[in-house]
């Protein structure tokens, strides 16, 4: 029994360990995921540009940025995320690299946006960390994993 690497990196051989289920499947459902993040990203940009009222304040906040700023700022992300999205669902590689840093800058952007809308910004957190993990785990040169294989 030869032991089989545990990383995406080539083996002596030249060979890549097989891709897990979760991480074929995860790059696909966080293309998905950035394509649908991104669309309501803009939405909320777009409703935060149009209404500065829209979105009640929660106390005093110590980041005092202007809900129109905010909105921009929403909807620039959101585009880029849309594109993005769209790339990875290509298998471009350029996609997944620009995924990894709109989905952390997408991470920061809704946790600076908490006091407006708390369930929300949470929700799309944890999307975006999953987004994260699934294109770093994700080796586009591996073969999937077969059903009989053990991790």
């Amino acid at each position: 029994m030869t032991a089989q690497p545990h990383s995406g990196a080539p083996s002596p051989t030249g060979s890549h360990a097989p891709n897990s289920p979760w991480a074929t499947g995860g790059v696909t459902f966080a293309g998905v995921l950035m394509l649908l993040n991104g669309l309501l990203v803009i939405f909320q940009g777009i409703s935060a540009i149009a209404a500065d009222d829209i979105y009640t304040r929660v106390g005093d906040y110590v980041y005092k940025i202007n809900l129109t700023g905010w909105g921009w700022i929403l909807l620039v992300l959101g585009v880029i995320s849309v594109i993005a999205g769209w790339g990875i669902l290509s298998g471009a590689t350029w996609a997944r690299v620009v995924g990894i840093a709109l989905a952390s800058l997408s991470l920061v952007a809704q946790f600076l946006f908490l006091p407006y809308q708390p369930l929300w910004s949470v929700f799309m957190m944890a999307i975006d960390v999953f987004v994260i993990w699934a294109l770093a785990m994700y080796d586009p040169q591996a073969p999937p994993a077969r059903p009989d294989q053990q991790p």
